[in-house]
């Protein structure tokens, strides 16, 4: 395949690039907004109407990382170069057949065992960083021809220690924004404001390898579903429109634990349309960001409890050194979540030590769930200071909590942490 070739969806530099590489492992570093997993994808949509009767498997931790990233990331290619047909995709193998005969498959592999599947040609592994390398070794070794990697360097892994020192047919390359000439000038003036946080910049900015020291946040869990036995105790939401998501996550307790679940993250919501789906769920008070007053006061003329979250000086590092100190679990749906979880760094100075100030871009379901556990970092004690947690006050008449008479056998949490390996979910 040559690297001239033209297409309407992405015709960038950096899909130039991954035209270039002609090695068994293609590995594709890069910084935010960079076009790696576009510029793949492309790749895989040529390579499969160039070839007869091969098989392409795009992979990833799990379903909801696949089905709001990459998967949606091919459909939306194929329909802008007028190829998609609803009869060569089937829904539920996650599979498109080309005339050619060739597929492309997605799926997840959050367990060993799921690796062990048929052999295939091609293979890529999407945002490669957050798969355990046993998983990643069996991936490899069942693909016949070639694999692509791509991932954000947030932190070494075991490519820079498994393969990159030991193997001789690897095309490594790393990408920035300034490879994707497709972005918008917007996107790429938000990027280079950072540029005074010498840590975030060279992951994100300049894509090379940073340092997993900066991470706010690390030690939490997954989980598949919710126990039965948690108790919702608290709803978060921090406001969007046009440049930012409006994002709304639950917050349960469990044993002395918190579960995190994500419910929303969507751009050009109004407040009416937040108040009806608020109005859908399960009823618990809403805590929501206090710079949106206007806001607050039309949704709870809907009728939801919703109140303002006492946001002050200090209130940021407060919340997050409450939350460092706790068992955090998420569940597996929450897509967005965990991607401002891995990339919330604190902010470092032009000689990259870090400053204790958390990098303010990315985190709107992290500043949610933080309004969410306000009850819980503060008490009756002075403003300011940090106390034991204690429970919610429900304000609204149309609370239900767990009766206790449920059949689901209880979680035990400490078991869990003590048989990683036994349980289907990663310590992330």
């Amino acid at each position: 395949m040559e690297d001239h070739r033209t297409f309407r969806f992405q015709d960038t530099t950096a899909t130039r690039k991954i035209f270039r590489l002609s090695k068994r492992i293609r590995a594709v570093a890069g910084g935010t907004s960079a076009s790696k997993t576009i510029s793949i994808l492309v790749w895989l949509i040529d390579y499969s109407q160039t070839h007869d009767n091969e098989l392409c498997s795009v992979v990833s931790e799990s379903y909801p990382h696949l089905e709001k990233g990459a998967m949606l990331d091919f459909e939306n290619i194929m329909k802008d170069r007028g190829l998609w047909d609803d009869n060569h995709w089937h829904a539920t193998k996650h599979t498109y057949t080309f005339p050619t005969g060739s597929k492309i498959e997605f799926f997840s592999v959050d367990t060993y065992g799921k690796a062990h599947g048929p052999r295939r040609d091609i293979l890529f592994m999407n945002e490669c960083n957050n798969m355990p390398f046993n998983i990643a070794d069996q991936l490899i070794t069942r693909t016949r021809k070639f694999v692509w990697l791509d991932w954000n360097p947030t932190n070494e892994f075991w490519f820079y220690t498994e393969l990159q020192p030991f193997r001789d047919d690897i095309d490594f390359i790393t990408l920035t924004y300034l490879d994707n000439e497709a972005l918008d000038q917007t996107t790429v003036d938000e990027i280079e404001s950072h540029r005074h946080n010498s840590n975030w910049w060279r992951v994100y900015g300049e894509g090379l390898l940073g340092d997993v020291e900066s991470r706010v946040y690390t030690g939490w869990a997954e989980l598949d579903t919710i126990p039965e036995t948690a108790e919702l105790v608290s709803r978060g939401l921090d406001f969007g429109y046009s440049n930012d998501p409006t994002a709304i996550i639950d917050i349960y307790d469990l044993d002395g634990t918190f579960i995190f679940d994500e419910l929303l993250y969507i751009k050009g919501w109004s407040n009416k349309s937040i108040a009806d789906f608020l109005l859908s769920l399960e009823s618990t008070t809403v805590m929501a960001d206090s710079a949106e007053p206007k806001s607050i006061d039309e949704i709870s003329l809907y009728g939801v409890d919703i109140h303002a979250a006492q946001k002050g000086p200090g209130s940021v590092n407060q919340g997050i050194q409450f939350i460092q100190d706790q068992t955090i679990f998420f569940t597996k749906r929450s897509v967005n979540l965990i991607k401002e979880y891995r990339n919330y760094l604190w902010q470092t100075d032009k000689d990259g030590k870090i400053i204790n100030k958390p990098e303010d871009v990315n985190n709107h379901l992290l500043d949610a769930l933080r309004y969410g556990l306000e009850s819980y970092v503060y008490s009756s004690q002075p403003a300011g200071i940090i106390t034991q947690r204690q429970p919610i006050v429900m304000s609204s008449p149309g609370y239900s909590s767990k009766d206790g008479h449920s059949q689901e056998p209880v979680l035990d949490i400490r078991s869990i942490l003590e048989n990683k390996d036994q349980r289907d979910w990663r310590d992330i």
